[in-house]
């Protein structure tokens, strides 16, 4: 009998670490949804903070509740904002050849805007 009491014991305390580590990741995701969220009012920021400190169980079923489609719409947003710049920043990067590099320089030297020095400098760059 005791060794099925530890058994039970052991599964219940699993399972609470497992509740509790759910509380804090939602927990975090609420804290930080409030300050992602731009069109909130900064007291009410306050307001939410103060009520997550003191009620925090309630509190965060509230605002899953009430705010929990919101906060999807801006982690998508969020997502696709850095995808799209990481995209353009690949980009920008591949598109950046030294062929076009000297060609650009090369333009930029016979308009006048750098000298000759500047001119093999960029070269010199371009082809490192």
């Amino acid at each position: 009998m005791n060794i099925l009491g530890d058994i039970w014991s052991l599964f219940w305390y699993t399972l609470l670490i497992f509740a509790f580590f759910s509380y804090l990741i939602a927990l975090f995701s609420v804290i930080g949804d409030l300050f992602r969220d731009h069109k909130l009012n900064g007291w009410l920021k306050a307001l939410w903070m103060v009520l997550l400190i003191f009620v925090p169980f309630i509190t965060l079923l509230v605002y899953l509740i009430a705010r929990g489609k919101g906060m999807a719409e801006r982690q998508v947003a969020q997502v696709r904002q850095a995808q799209g710049e990481t995209e353009n920043y690949i980009r920008s990067v591949a598109e950046t050849s030294p062929a076009q590099a000297i060609a650009d320089a090369k333009k930029l030297l016979d308009a006048g805007t750098i000298t000759a020095e500047e001119y093999a400098a960029l070269k010199a760059k371009a082809l490192a």
